[in-house]
């Protein structure tokens, strides 16, 4: 429990955080990765290269600093945190590896006349606090995940049924539990998390689920990253193969209601739309406008699947834009705010993924729109980062 003393103390730590956060993060990435080589397979060491992890995390632990003695004010943080920790089976053993390198970070960084024996036992004491909320939450989560009905804990071995090449860069695997029994029902947006090795080593990735619940299967559909080592390992796997499956994942999930469901995605982004559209046409009751922006033909994914949907159901209707080689007469370019004033009732809500620009961009034209926050939901292929 932290005492009043070291709360203050945690935030007083806030405008360092500010100015040199990044630079602990990304020194806390360098100590863990180094030392400990049981979390390595942990993390997507591109992440890291780009500087998308450390930045995540030195902006979560600002947040949590500033809110130190008010954590409902984390808002959705913790539950996206608690989902991602869950995808790829972050278990409590992990914690004291994590807390161990903060500190020694924060010391290391901030040298010891700034980073005191007593700001060390403050800190100390913060992160158990968080450490100790989200394996709590942690547990339930795992505990819900075994009991449902098809569900189960850690890895279950899943065979590859199908391969389906859907574009130039993406290719659908449809997987099968070898034990031949169901399979739990996961919400659309949700994820999987796959335990592989790739080269002797160890590797964990999520990919979104691409189609609707079923009970039998499950259906990922990854994009061929160039230089990607688990991407191009998993397009060079044959039908046959057996890979290790977490239960899915995820907080960025399709919401009941009855107002139009707008999803927007680009390039790859359109993966877990392909899942919400499809729970929402056969759940019926609601308008979809299904709105996907790809670089050209060749890489345009799921054509097939949209082009039935917009036949079979007079409630949906898709607008797909290529930036070049457009069809004549049809919409070109990537996204405008004509396009978007055009397609998108205000009254929507609205589900955006593609890259960072993209739905800085889309969200910041629905947002002058007028559609409201809690109308807006987006989800990064990733570590969470700032829109703006």
């Amino acid at each position: 429990m932290l005492t009043p003393e070291q709360t203050a103390i945690v935030k007083a730590t806030v405008p360092l955080l500010e100015t040199g956060g990044e630079a602990l993060t990304t020194h806390f990435y360098a100590i863990m990765l180094a030392e400990y080589e049981e979390v390595r397979p942990l993390f997507n060491q591109a992440h890291q290269s780009r500087g998308t992890q450390p930045r995540a995390l030195a902006n979560a632990v600002l947040l949590y600093a500033r809110h130190i003695d008010e954590l409902g004010a984390l808002g959705a943080l913790a539950g996206q945190i608690i989902q991602k920790h869950v995808a790829l089976q972050i278990l409590p053993e992990h914690y004291p590896i994590v807390g161990t390198c903060l500190l020694r970070a924060i010391r290391e960084v901030l040298g010891a006349e700034i980073a005191t024996d007593e700001v060390i036992d403050a800190w100390g004491a913060a992160y158990w606090q968080l450490a100790n909320l989200l394996m709590g939450a942690e547990a339930a989560e795992y505990d819900k995940l075994e009991q449902a009905p098809g569900g189960w804990r850690g890895a279950r071995p899943f065979r590859i049924a199908r391969k389906v090449k859907e574009s130039a860069e993406i290719i659908s695997f449809t997987l099968e539990p070898v034990d031949g029994r169901s399979v739990i029902a996961h919400r659309p947006g949700q994820y999987l998390g796959l335990r592989l090795t790739v080269d002797g080593k160890e590797v964990r990735r999520n990919y979104s689920l691409s189609q609707a619940s079923n009970g039998r299967s499950l259906r990922i559909s990854v994009k061929r990253e160039p230089g990607g080592v688990v991407s191009n390992y998993l397009h060079g796997l044959p039908e046959g193969a057996v890979i290790d499956v977490f239960p899915p994942a995820g907080a960025f999930v399709l919401e009941p209601g009855t107002e139009p469901l707008v999803l927007i995605s680009g390039g790859v982004g359109i993966t877990p739309t392909l899942a919400m559209a499809e729970a929402a046409l056969v759940e019926g009751g609601r308008d979809v406008i299904f709105i996907h922006y790809a670089r050209n033909a060749d890489v345009h994914a799921f054509g097939g699947e949209v082009d039935a949907w917009t036949r079979e159901h007079p409630h949906f209707k898709a607008h797909i834009v290529y930036e070049e080689g457009a069809p004549e007469g049809a919409p070109s370019g990537r996204p405008t705010r004509d396009h978007l004033h055009a397609w998108v009732p205000v009254e929507g809500d609205a589900y955006v993924l593609g890259p960072k620009p993209f739905m800085g961009f889309v969200d910041r034209t629905l947002s002058a729109m007028g559609l409201p926050d809690e109308r807006r939901h987006h989800e990064f292929f990733g570590p969470a980062e700032e829109l703006a």
